[in-house]
């Protein structure tokens, strides 16, 4: 395996921030993450494939005796799958909030964590495009929601939930994956210079001839700024089309015209949770605390506190029209996700969601690095039974035609596969890491003070 120099020791503590990395210090220390990350590594890299390797053999015997191992019962068949799907949506967003909107705002603090949110995009777009396939049953069939011209003469059903989010999901990924390869060209360049062995060779390939030259940062930064502006509608036009799945059919608890901002602010809430869980560990495994620092997080933090004040405003106002409604249908569908057969996951949704973050006022939390991952967790696992609630639970409740009620009880299959689903966005992102820079070298850069001739440890890099 090719060697990376080692980076010289980090500046005092006691210095400034402004001025306590160097250009020369930055380009090293994060050079350094592409050599031997240690047993921690992994270790979280055997764990995600393991996962993965349960999901595909839970994805092999659906395949081979069908959905009913899924565990649908009628009338829910939105069930685990679609949960998964929107779940790994959400999580996308926070990627492209950070990158291009804080990027539009010069917002100075996200140099460190963007790159972390681009690839946590790319990859949960990658992990939630899985699931409408595995949904749909005969997966080999896929091809016909594909709207082209075919001698059958079966064209796509464009009023199907399931061809707005094709279009959704194949914009998306086509944006945030050029906006992620086109942020790396420059720092790729930079680690070429400091690597050696095949991945010197690897780097001059996909750095695409990048000299660094003033020509080519004016059309860089241009095309980076015209990417951005492009970028940030999709953050709330992709998330508002995956409600609209939902608002648009009369089922109770369903038919809310909140239901698009509903969906962006919990998506945004998840995706920032996510970038915590993400970033403790790349800071610790490939020692970052000098660039990654506690100021990053606490920002982070308040994010997340603003958009889950928005989500928990968002159930108040969620029971408070079903009940000023006088729509029976909709109180009894809001009486049975919180009383009925399924509490456990409405009342996981609302104390992760609607309570936890209150913590995040506390300043001495909003600056613990644990217990923000802690709280990240938490916050994930209280998003995914939120959509769990919203998807199964509304469809088991209470319908219109009472004789059809029927309990839901997700089975093996359907948690192997969830599982699974966590093992391929981890697996991508660990290899991501290790191979690519998980932290942006020029845009951190840019952030530091300008060197002084003659003072500094590598001030002319």
């Amino acid at each position: 395996m090719a060697q990376t120099t080692a980076p010289p020791p980090p500046p005092s503590p006691t210095q400034a921030p402004a001025t306590r990395l160097t250009y020369d210090f930055v380009t090293r220390a994060i050079a350094q993450t592409l050599g031997h990350p240690g047993k921690g590594y992994f270790a979280l890299l055997g764990s995600a494939v393991t996962l993965l390797a349960i999901g595909i053999i839970c994805l092999l015997f659906l395949l081979r005796y069908g959905l009913g191992l899924a565990g649908y019962s009628h009338p829910v068949y939105w069930a685990v799958y679609i949960t998964c799907f929107v779940f790994w949506v959400g999580i996308a967003h926070s990627g492209t909030l950070i990158s291009a909107i804080l990027f539009l705002f010069r917002s100075g603090w996200r140099t460190a964590i963007y790159r972390t949110a681009e690839a946590m995009t790319v990859f949960a777009v990658m992990t939630a495009a899985l699931f409408p396939l595995i949904h749909i049953g005969r997966q080999w069939y896929f091809y016909w929601t594909l709207p082209y011209p075919n001698e059958r003469g079966l064209w796509p059903n464009f009023k199907s939930p399931l061809i707005w989010d094709e279009f959704a999901i194949g914009t998306y990924f086509t944006v945030s994956t050029v906006f992620l390869i086109m942020g790396l060209i420059p720092d790729i360049a930079a680690v070429r210079d400091v690597v050696t062995g095949w991945r010197r060779r690897l780097y001059s390939l996909t750095a695409l001839g990048w000299r660094g030259t003033n020509e080519q940062w004016r059309h860089y930064t241009r095309g980076y700024l015209y990417l951005a502006a492009l970028a940030t509608p999709l953050v709330l036009s992709v998330h508002s089309v995956v409600s609209w799945d939902f608002a648009m059919a009369i089922v109770p608890g369903w038919h809310a015209t909140l239901f698009a901002p509903y969906f962006v602010a919990g998506a945004i809430y998840s995706g920032v949770a996510m970038v915590i869980t993400l970033l403790v560990p790349i800071r610790k495994l490939f020692h970052l605390e000098d660039i990654i620092t506690v100021h990053h997080f606490e920002n982070l933090a308040k994010l997340c506190l603003l958009t889950g004040m928005i989500v928990s405003y968002s159930y108040v106002t969620e029971n408070f029209v079903a009940w000023f409604s006088g729509n029976p249908h909709e109180r009894a569908a809001f009486w049975y996700r919180a009383f009925g057969p399924f509490w456990w996951a409405s009342w996981t949704m609302n104390i992760c969601n609607g309570i936890l973050p209150w913590l995040l006022w506390v300043k001495r939390v909003r600056t613990n690095i644990v217990a923000l991952f802690v709280i990240s967790i938490f916050v994930n696992i209280g998003m995914w039974f939120e959509r769990f609630v919203i998807i199964a639970v509304s469809l088991a409740g209470e319908p219109f035609e009472r004789w059809s009620n029927a309990g839901y009880n997700p089975t093996w299959a359907d948690w192997g596969i969830m599982a699974g689903s966590f093992g391929w966005f981890f697996m991508w992102f660990l290899l991501f890491a290790k191979n690519f820079p998980a932290v942006s070298i020029s845009e951190v850069k840019e952030v530091l003070a300008p060197p002084r001739r003659g003072r500094g440890r590598g001030g002319a890099a």
